[in-house]
Parts: C-alpha cells; structure tokens; sequence
C-alpha cells in the first residue's frame, strides 16, 4: 500500500511518546508499504536526522511550524480567530502547500494522521483518512487550565470550547478514528455516537524489552519516576512525589532513594532538595541513557492525575522489568490489574503501603513484574500493533486495480 503520513513532530529521536510510536510503526509498516511523511519541525537542526528515517520512507518533507508557542502572531490569530490555540500553534504553510502539491501529482491508497491537529493542512480530498488520537486533546487542555488560578481560567474557557468543536469535527472528517485504549474510544463514542473507533494502542520500544529478568537489590530500593517535563502531566507527577510521597517515605522507610529523570526536568523539578533524591536531565537523543536509568531502578512509580492517552514510560518499565506502581489514572487504558500486573495507589499512603509492601515480599515482586514482562510480550510489542494498523489500512482502501 501507499501511505501518506502526517505528523506534527519529527518522529525521531523516539524520545517522546508521540516520536516513540511513530517511529515503531515507520518501521515495521515499512517493510510491506510504501510511505511517504510530511513531519513538522520547530528548529533547523532537527532536520539532521533525515538519515534516521530515510530506511523506512520513500519520501520525507520537512515543513516548518512556529519555533516558539507564545508568539505575537501566534496569541492574535487564536483569540481573533475561530482556531484554537493548539492548531494556530501547529500550523505550517509550507506543509499545506507540500500536501495540496503531491496530492495532485501521487497517488495514495490511505491518508494517515497523528493527532486531528495535523490535519487543516490537507485539502479536499476523496483519499481515505486515518486518523489517530493519542489522547483527547481538549481535555488535556482542560486539565492544564484547571490548575491555573481562577481569576485566569476564564481567558482560556472559549479556547478550549474551541479546541473540542474543532477536534470532533475532525473526527467526523475522518474515515476512521484510532485511539489508544479503550478509554479514549468510549469518550470519543460518548461524544459522538456515530464514530466507533479502533484501537491501534502504544508500545513498549524493542531497546527497552530486557531479554531476562535479572535480580534486584531490594534491601537498597531505587524508586525511578521519568518523562518528558514539557508534558505537564508529568511535571505535576513528579511535584507531587516529592511534595506528598516522599516526605512520607523520610518517616517510614528512610533507606529509600528516589530518581526523577527526564527531559527538561532540571527546568521544571530543580534541583535535588534532599540527599535521597536525584534529578537527571536527560537530552533529546540520550536514549541509551533512558535505558540504563530504567535497568538501575528497583521501581517505577507513577502518580500521575492528568488524563490522556496510555503512558509509554509504563510499558517502558514493565518491559525493562521493573514492577509499576501507578495512579487508577495512570494505568488508565492498559490491560492491567492491580496485585497482578501492577500496584495502583491513589494516595501518598498508598504509595508508601505499595512500596513497602513489595520490597518485603520478593515473592510479589518476582510476580508483579513477571507478569508485566508477559503481557508487554504478548500485546504490546510494536511489530503486532502494526500488524493490527495495516489490517485497519485495508478495510478502508480501495480495491488495487489488476
């Protein structure tokens, strides 16, 4: 099959959630189809990894957005304008000029697009459209807005209306939606009871599957939170790790060591406030540092509020063997269970209660992780979630011509 993919971002280096799964799929589609992207970037030197992507995609456009979200322009256009912010921000004229040109010239059997946002910049077209949502965008927003002091909130309120007419409207211009877990597809159902989407979910990266399980210290635990702090989910994950969970932890099980690691997260965590806690920023392209960090951890946790999406850095941890203990939210849209694949806590006490309780008893922890190990083996690996996508792809193309 030919395939136009749309994407927002680079899809490399795979650092991000939304660069991890394209990059996975780029991949493994690659191998049976014919893909030609249309990336946007904000800076010029992301252009440097064209030879990353060149093995998996006949053709690759580049196309300029803003390099900064809170331009002059930027703010004008969202507040004088029927566009919310979050598309305003991800425009590019030069790939709406790109796409109305090879659309003219290429054929395509299939139009695939990551995330609604991406998509003003297709024209008419009568080429089957995919799109899929890696999380409800306009409840993110409403997230971040949420945590902003009253007297602020109401600035943003239209935008946010804005941004939810805008983003069912591009799923009902979509042949099929995809999300990521079964959450995000009842939501979507629920909003619009016409569109029943298919879930393509995330994956655990082949870097990050240990080939064995190996033994664990778990008389000196090293408890590991990490991601992207330009996420602002993950940002409040970690305040509230070191505000609420580890002061507890000082109390009960002082031999603790925490680690906050991620991109930005010097800018956005600071620097360590006690001797047991330590913040790692990590580069962009440091991927190989991720994975270590991960194989030094005894436990991930995870108290993430914010909705969205499913959480790579979960499946990261389960596939590096390290048993996860996360907020009901957190593992929202994962086929998990409590006391089987992972721990859900909902409280600073409960994380305490599920740290110390799996550190004393190995014959838990041995069992938590085991079986987390099994089902990233069994479902989320990103060969068969391509698999699953391509068999989506020929549900909606047309017929080739003999």
């Amino acid at each position: 099959m030919r395939i136009l993919m749309l994407t927002p971002y680079v899809p490399y280096p795979p650092s991000s959630g939304g660069q991890v799964r394209t990059y996975n799929l780029l991949k493994y589609l690659s191998k049976s189809n014919e893909i030609t992207l249309i990336c946007l970037y904000k800076n010029p030197k992301e252009k440097k990894y064209l030879g990353k992507l060149k093995p998996y995609c006949k053709s690759i456009y580049f196309c300029q957005r803003s390099p900064h979200p809170w331009t002059i322009r930027n703010i004008f256009m969202s507040v004088f304008s029927l566009k919310p912010f979050l598309i305003v921000r991800n425009y590019s004229q030069e790939a709406e000029t790109i796409l109305k040109e090879i659309l003219e010239k290429q054929h395509f059997d299939i139009i695939h697009a990551e995330t609604f946002y991406i998509m003003p910049h297709l024209p008419k077209t009568s080429i089957p459209i995919f799109l899929l949502e890696q999380t409800i965008e306009y409840q993110v927003y409403q997230h971040f807005v949420n945590s902003l002091p009253f007297f602020i909130k109401p600035a943003f309120s239209l935008d946010i209306l804005k941004l939810k007419i805008w983003e069912k409207d591009y799923w009902k211009k979509a042949y099929m939606v995809g999300a990521v877990s079964d959450t995000d597809r009842q939501i979507i159902n629920k909003l619009e009871t016409k569109i029943k989407p298919v879930i393509i979910p995330n994956g655990a990266g082949e870097d990050m599957i240990v080939e064995k399980l190996k033994a664990k210290d778990l008389k000196n635990p090293v408890i590991l939170f990490q991601g992207n702090f330009f996420w602002l989910q993950n940002t409040e994950a970690a305040n509230y790790l070191i505000n609420k969970i580890m002061p507890l932890a000082q109390k009960r099980l002082p031999n603790l060591k925490f680690v906050i690691a991620g991109q930005n997260a010097a800018n956005k965590i600071g620097r360590a406030k006690t001797g047991n806690l330590e913040i790692i920023d990590i580069g962009a392209s440091q991927n190989e540092q991720v994975g270590k960090i991960y194989q030094q951890a005894t436990i991930f946790i995870a108290p993430i509020f914010g909705p969205g999406g499913t959480r790579l850095k979960i499946l990261a941890a389960m596939a590096s063997g390290i048993p996860v203990i996360s907020t009901k939210t957190g593992v929202t849209g994962l086929t998990v269970k409590d006391n089987s694949e992972v721990l859900i806590a909902n409280s600073p006490a409960e994380f305490i209660d599920s740290i110390e309780k799996i550190i004393k008893n190995k014959d838990l922890y041995e069992k938590i992780r085991s079986n987390a190990y099994s089902l990233i083996k069994k479902k989320y690996s990103w060969e068969k979630i391509a698999q699953k996508l391509e068999s989506v792809y020929k549900t909606l193309a047309p017929p080739a011509v003999l």
